[in-house]
């Protein structure tokens, strides 16, 4: 079938919303991209450059435009311009062979809803189409949205979440460096990996390191490796993460502890791509995909002289914030539910109800410890409530901080008690014993933490814990 003749059979249809604008110079990729959108179910036009596309919108009224970077008189850059103050409900999304992710992150400041790196999949240009039309349909009432990360899905009913997921299908196709933003407790390390398994990398190692998790003389081993005798204690030779993570994806979780003397070093090697383990004598290159995280706001940290500004830039080729969990309310009653189910099949209880009451207390709560905070509360509420309904009084039992001293029911006169204490300790072994990592967990502060394992303790030995 002729464009002329897919022209005429698009300009027929009667719905708009399932039309969509194609927009390239290169007739056979132009020929590729309207079948395959025409396989999708969607009525289809195609444009030679962007000066036609504008003749064409006024017409055909698209709601998406797929339109290619480089084009004669008119580029990608210009027709986006143009078409948001022509067609400012029509979502764009726009394809460059360039790999210039600069050029689309400014396209995506201009009204772009996507961008997609040439050459891409049919399978990644259907999901990108399907996202967009999810969010549309979203506008006033919230369709579900899926994303899977090694096997984990990322839950969300919120539309600018929704929207996030899909901007990281085309940035994951790219090799640039992503830094993802975001308070403790949103789920950074789950959505770097959800970026690695859209990647061509996604069948090889993602490798993870927690900075804010390591003493600072081992971190340098931990990334970089070190040879047999390099130290006291270095009795073997060890791979280091860079050399683990070759041909994969690294990711630098919580990059903002890391020292200065060691940021330096972390520099040279995105720089010149290979590695120098500690006492060796030759570099070793290394291919690999690096993401970073931090729950600080790295250029602040710059101006406060405590992260090196040339690494910054380095990580900010495309940088991500993860909003938190109060900013994302329509994801809440699902996200209940879900960890609610979870508890009750981890401990062997039936699926839980949770109740009208109990949602609208979920919603109004601040979660300043976010999804992780909101998984915990449903373990507690879960085991609290047994086998009746999820009420208000379930949910949330907060841990308070010691400057107002608590009154805790004693062992034995309560089941409240023995809960806290237990997820307490469950979190902790969950850890290893790392009293910041259960802190955080926990969404408590480190003394807090402390302060309850000495009321938990008698004459120095733990109490007993009925459900470890």
């Amino acid at each position: 079938m002729s464009e002329r003749d897919t022209d005429a059979r698009a300009s027929d249809s009667p719905d708009t919303e399932e039309r969509i604008l194609v927009v390239d110079d290169d007739p056979s990729m132009r020929t590729a991209l309207m079948e395959s959108v025409r396989r999708l179910g969607y009525a289809v036009q195609g444009a030679v450059d962007g000066a036609d596309a504008l003749e064409r919108v006024g017409r055909f009224r698209p709601w998406l435009v797929l339109t290619d970077l480089k084009m004669p008189r008119m580029t990608g850059l210009e027709l986006i311009k143009e078409l948001k103050a022509r067609a400012p409900q029509a979502a764009i999304v726009l394809m460059t062979a360039y790999g210039t992710v600069e050029t689309a992150v400014e396209a995506m400041k201009h009204g772009a809803s996507e961008y997609l790196l040439k050459p891409f999949s049919m399978d990644l240009l259907e999901r990108v189409i399907t996202n967009l039309k999810e969010c549309r349909e979203t506008e006033g009432g919230v369709v579900p949205s899926l994303g899977t990360a090694d096997n984990r899905a990322i839950l969300t009913q919120d539309p600018g979440m929704a929207r996030l997921l899909s901007t990281l299908e085309g940035v994951a196709a790219s090799q640039a460096t992503v830094l993802i933003n975001g308070e403790s407790g949103t789920g950074k390390e789950l959505l770097a990996r959800f970026i690695h398994s859209r990647s061509p990398r996604a069948h090889r190692p993602f490798i993870a390191v927690n900075c804010a998790a390591l003493p600072d003389g081992l971190l340098e081993s931990e990334l970089f490796g070190h040879e047999r005798g390099a130290f006291t204690g270095a009795l073997i030779r060890k791979i280091g993460k860079f050399e683990m993570a070759h041909t994969g994806t690294l990711l630098l979780d919580e990059i903002g502890e890391m020292t200065m003397g060691l940021q330096a070093k972390l520099l040279r090697v995105l720089q010149e791509r290979e590695v120098d383990r500690v006492g060796g004598r030759d570099p070793v290159p290394v291919n690999i995909r690096v993401i970073a995280t931090t729950n600080r706001t790295l250029y602040r940290e710059v101006e406060q002289n405590r992260f090196r500004e040339d690494l910054y830039y380095r990580l900010n080729v495309f940088p991500v914030t993860l909003p938190p969990l109060r900013e994302r309310l329509a994801d809440i009653p699902m996200l209940a539910r879900h960890f609610a189910a979870a508890a009750a099949s981890r401990n062997g209880l039936p699926l839980p109800v949770l109740s009208e009451a109990a949602l609208a207390h979920l919603q109004r709560l601040p979660w300043k410890g976010n999804i992780r905070e909101l998984e915990n509360v449903m373990e507690r509420a879960v085991l609290l409530a047994g086998h009746g309904v999820i009420l208000p009084e379930h949910c949330p039992v907060e841990i308070r901080d010691a400057a107002s001293p608590p009154v805790v029911p004693q062992p034995g006169n309560g089941s409240l008690w023995e809960m806290e204490r237990d997820l307490i300790f469950k979190t902790l072994m969950r850890v290893k014993d790392n009293r910041t990592h259960a802190a955080k967990e926990l969404g408590i502060s480190i003394r807090t933490l402390r302060n309850k394992l000495r009321e938990y303790r008698t004459d120095g030995k733990p109490l007993s814990m009925t459900t470890l």
